[in-house]
């Protein structure tokens, strides 16, 4: 099997950590070098923001504009009222039988006198399966 390797790094260490540690510098120069023009131009500056937002904004309703792609159209059901009625109809019949099942159950358990914990196990799943039929109608 593969041999578990166990490193006893500080947990603090993460990657962004690391890569801090690594260009800090790099990042310092660049933020001095931007802070001194933006200090020294700043009508520059922001006309370059402005013109940034002008630029997104003109390029957000234009070009990266989500197009509906055109597509094969939707396939709606045919609709078949003899097989819809049909299928209906023995749906409900099964429903009935089996209404007419539990209630048969439940008649012979609410008869007893004592229920043992089966019985009581089947009356509530019978119920259940009552209401279950019910919501469906």
């Amino acid at each position: 099997m593969w041999k578990r390797i166990h490193s006893n790094r500080d947990p603090r260490d993460t990657l962004f950590s690391e890569i801090k540690k690594e260009f800090s510098g790099y990042f310092k120069w660049l933020g001095e070098a931007f802070r001194k023009r933006a200090e020294r131009r700043p009508k520059v500056s922001f006309g370059i923001m402005v013109a940034a937002m002008f630029l997104s904004m003109i390029l957000s309703f234009t070009l990266f504009r989500a197009r509906e792609k055109p597509g094969f159209p939707a396939i709606s059901k045919v609709f078949e009222p003899a097989a819809d009625g049909f299928s209906k109809i023995i749906e409900t019949s099964v429903d009935i039988r089996q209404t007419l099942a539990l209630k048969h159950l439940v008649d012979s358990l609410a008869s007893k006198k004592q229920l043992s914990r089966k019985d009581s196990l089947k009356l509530d799943s019978a119920l259940d399966r009552l209401r279950v039929i019910r919501n469906r109608h």
